[in-house]
């Protein structure tokens, strides 16, 4: 009987002791995937949510009209859902496509003024191009006119 515990015991053991280690391996990848998400929102949810200082996400919409200013390396614009707007700061080359009025996707986090500090900032294809995402933003915001612009 004695071995037969012993047994027992060790199987305990082994099972025990892989779950430990499946629990550290879902740990590890979790923490790994919170780093990566990025979530997306427009201006409007940007300003209802109130986005803290310093979290890391993606903003979408159109560069206003008049908004785009040179500053050396720096560049600040607006970005607007035709119903609320955010100021961005981007520090580097912008995309060649980017212009007032086109949609664009920028990534990064607010800082302690409020102002929108972009790591990146996308823009692609021809004028009639909308991203996505910031589609979906200005549809949230009841702002999306399908007839002035599509998305691909």
């Amino acid at each position: 009987m004695r071995k037969g515990a012993a047994r027992k015991k060790q199987r305990m053991l082994i099972v025990f002791s892989g779950l430990a280690m499946l629990g550290v391996a879902v740990s590890l990848v979790l923490v790994a995937f919170e780093d990566n998400v990025t979530f997306f929102y427009g201006p409007t949810e940007v300003r209802d949510q109130a986005v803290g200082e310093g979290t890391k996400f993606r903003l979408g919409g159109l560069v206003e009209e008049g908004s785009v200013n040179q500053n050396g390396a720096t560049t600040e614009f607006t970005i607007t859902d035709l119903n609320a707007t955010v100021r961005v700061a981007y520090t580097g080359i912008l995309p060649d496509l980017f212009r007032e009025g086109q949609g664009i996707v920028a990534q990064g986090a607010i800082d302690s003024n409020g102002v929108f500090k972009a790591d990146e900032v996308l823009a692609k294809h021809d004028e009639n191009y909308m991203p996505a995402e910031a589609v979906e933003a200005m549809k949230r915001a009841g702002t999306w006119q399908h007839a002035t612009s599509s998305a691909q």
